[in-house]
Order: C-alpha cells, then structure tokens, then sequence
C-alpha cells in the first residue's frame, strides 16, 4: 500500500490561511521542594495538561487535537526551565505526518534550561505516512551544570496498514548548545524513494524506525553498552552508544516498529531510573 508521488507545484496548492498553525510556551520554576509550572501559552490546535506527579518534578503532556499534521502545517514548541526545577515534557500520543500535495509540515522545538536544572524531553514516536514532508528542528541551550536527556523517535510508513514510505521527505535538524559553545549538531535528509534508501547497509539495512536518545551521561558509557549487549529486548533491533562532548548518544534501528518501541522504553526507564509518563503506557 503506497501514495504514489506527486509533483511539486510551483505555488502551494493550498494558501497558508488555511493550514494548521500553533504551538505551546512552556516555564518551569522550583517553588520549595516541588517543580511548578510558571507560564502556559496555548494556540492553534495545540494545549498541555499536567498530570499529578508523585515526586518533585513537573509532568506536562503537549496534546495535538487535530490528531495529526498535513503539508504547510506548523507547530512549535518552546520549553524553558529556571534554576532547579525539574521537568518531563512528553505527548499524549504518536505524532502523525500526513501526505503532503507539496508543502513541508514544519516543527520547531526549542529549549532553555538553566543552573541546576534538569529536563527530560520525552515525545512519543512521529510517524511518517507515505508522501509525507517534514521538516524538524531542535534547539536546546543548556547551562554549564544542567542535566538533560532527549529521546526522538520516526517511524516510516504504517507497518500495520502494509505501507511502505516509497515517496517523501524529511529534513531532522538538532542544534545543542553547552554554555553558550555549540556541542553537538547533526543533519538528517532523506529525499525522494525513502524505503529505497533505508534498504541501503550503509545507511539503514531495512530499518523501518529509528530513534536517537541524547543525554547528559557521559559516564554511563560502558553500563549503557553492557545494558545493550545483555537485555534481550534488543536482539530485536540495532543497538549503538557512544560518548561525546559531555553526551551519551544512543542510537536504535529495527525493521520492526513495535519491537523498536519496547526496546526503547526498557533503555528510557534504565538511563531516567524512574517510570515513564503514563501515556507510554497507553
């Protein structure tokens, strides 16, 4: 099951006007023994809930009530925490990419966080139908001392629906900066035949999700890699870490979206050494 290609029209087939565009403000700050939310700011389509959490940190959970995005829509997300706070930042559910008729889908995540703090960014998985265009940022600015961990993961094509991601785009773009001194940056492009080009063993072996998980755990180097190597979860999928610059870069691929999935929830729990927001559950 595909989306055959279409070309790219000169003008967009439909005005900006009429496309999706919001996003969410989010400020966290310590307030006793106890992490706050300071500031809320809503538009579009898009909003954020706080469950009750059981320790000091804040929990929100950024919800899309169109329930997917198409081609010319754009949301951005921007996340910042003062001194000491801490926060998981996750989403109610997977983001889906529509096919776009020409138009990027554009999302732009950008994050602050200051002395002391300490930020899980923790969305669920974007999926990728066939046709699709996205372009996605993340820029984090993190000071000296502040803890950090960020997990993003695509899936390309409806594994269940028999869909195979043979026309598209993306464009993953990752900016993160220590101290004001840029400390990691990376380009993802995948243009025109995807699955074609994640057949390839140089760059994906048949790989039909991938995930990156970037933290603040530089250390946790060899326990990472003896984790990898001796959990069961990942013989089902790609498994690779390593450390740079202050980080601890671990990357997953599998053929197989779901088996990706439970291996990336067993590493998440391991390196956070706490549960997952509730809504991984669901």
């Amino acid at each position: 099951m595909y989306a055959p290609a279409l070309p790219l029209p000169v003008d967009p087939l439909l005005p900006a006007y009429v496309r999706a565009s919001g996003g969410v403000r989010l400020r966290f700050g310590a307030v006793g023994a106890r992490t706050m939310r300071l500031e809320v700011a809503e538009s579009g389509g898009y909003r954020a809930r706080f469950p009750t959490s059981h320790d000091g940190r804040c929990e929100a959970v950024l919800i899309n009530t169109a329930g997917g995005m198409a081609g010319g829509d754009r949301a951005r997300t921007q996340i910042a925490l003062d001194p000491g706070a801490q926060a998981v930042v996750t989403t109610q559910a997977a983001e889906k990419i529509y096919r776009s008729q020409g138009s990027d889908t554009h999302v732009d995540t950008e994050i602050a966080v200051a002395p002391g703090a300490e930020l899980a960014w923790l969305p669920q998985e974007t999926i990728l139908f066939s046709g699709a265009r996205l372009a996605r940022s993340l820029s984090v600015d993190l000071a000296a001392d502040s803890r950090f961990i960020a997990c993003e993961t695509l899936y390309f094509g409806r594994a269940a629906m028999g869909e195979t991601l043979l026309h598209g785009s993306v464009r993953d773009r990752w900016r993160i900066r220590r101290a004001g001194r840029l400390v990691f940056a990376e380009d993802l492009r995948l243009e025109g035949a995807i699955e074609e080009t994640l057949r390839r063993k140089a760059v994906g072996q048949g790989a039909r999700a991938i995930s990156t998980v970037l933290a603040t755990e530089p250390g946790r180097l060899d326990e990472i890699r003896a984790f990898l190597a001796e959990e069961t979860v990942f013989s089902e999928v790609e498994a690779a870490a390593g450390a740079h610059e202050g980080f601890l870069l671990i990357r997953l691929l599998g053929g197989d979206a779901q088996a990706l999935r439970r291996a990336l929830v067993m590493l998440l729990g391991h390196l956070t050494r706490r549960a997952l927001p509730r809504t991984w559950s669901i």
